[in-house]
């Protein structure tokens, strides 16, 4: 019997002990989590508002147009303030309708009508364009210097995916890298192969795949890795279902994006007084 209650009494201490270790530890770790997070949140916020300063919209303005202003993309302020960082599709759309002479670069610290801008170098390949504004500055954009991303890394976007609906103010979106690839576009039919396909084909670059939602009007938005706000890629395109208008109502959360190398070759390219 008494063996019994001394094997009672030992078992209740050992559960005092342990509930009462329990109750004292796990605040104190559920607190410090708290702290991280609050932490996390008010690095990311500063961080998004700093690369908010070298977001900018580009499109056109003419005073005949209705509406005057219209938008065409994303692009990213780079080099010593002037240099404009976009997707070439998002200009070819200006060019295709006649509207380049009109193209302009949209910021809230520029004039309501936006700056003038010309187009410096393109890479058709990469689909990347670099243009120069006139006579205004802002602040740019840190470039990664090597390839350092990996799967798994988080990644945000900033750019304006539904165009000047919220006025000149920029949309940031987060997610990881959730692959890097080679590029290749395959042709669901042998008869409209083209060329541009097979030099794809015979030269595939490496994409990033990002686990995150992106709009057309984010052709051209800066992706910058969370950890150290320097831009690793360019938003190309994103996966569509379907037709191209279900991008809207049902979009895949699938996004790649052109890795900043290739604007960094095309930058170099442009500094030694050639062209792609």
């Amino acid at each position: 019997m008494l063996k019994q209650m001394k094997k009672m009494y030992l078992y209740c201490c050992w559960c005092f002990f342990v509930s009462f270790s329990i109750g004292v530890c796990f605040p104190l770790s559920r607190a410090a989590g708290q702290t991280d997070l609050v932490e996390r949140d008010r690095d990311l916020a500063a961080l998004i508002q700093q690369v908010k300063t070298g977001v900018v919209a580009i499109g056109t303005y003419y005073f005949n147009d209705k509406p005057a202003v219209r938008f065409s993309g994303t692009g990213f302020v780079t080099g010593d303030g002037t240099r404009i960082v976009t997707s070439k599709h998002v200009i070819d759309g200006i060019r295709e309708n006649d509207r380049l002479f009109h193209l302009r670069i949209f910021h809230e610290h520029l004039p309501d009508r936006g700056v003038k801008a010309t187009i410096l170098a393109e890479d058709a390949f990469h689909d990347l364009s670099l243009l120069q504004m006139d006579e205004n500055k802002l602040q740019p954009l840190t470039l990664a210097k090597n390839w350092t991303v990996q799967e798994g890394h988080a990644i945000a976007f900033t750019g304006y995916p539904i165009g000047f609906i919220l006025g000149l103010n920029p949309t940031t979106h987060t997610g990881i890298v959730s692959a890097i690839a080679p590029m290749i576009l395959p042709s669901p039919s042998a008869r409209i192969i083209d060329g541009e396909i097979i030099r794809h084909l015979k030269t595939p670059f490496d994409i990033y795949q990002l686990d995150a939602v992106a709009y057309p009007g984010n052709s051209g938005s800066p992706v910058y890795r969370i950890t150290t706000g320097e831009v690793v890629g360019v938003i190309n395109m994103v996966f569509v279902k379907g037709k191209k208008e279900h991008v809207l109502k049902d979009p895949t959360g699938i996004t790649y994006a052109i890795p900043v190398a290739h604007v960094q070759a095309l930058e170099k390219t442009m500094d030694e007084g050639g062209s792609n």
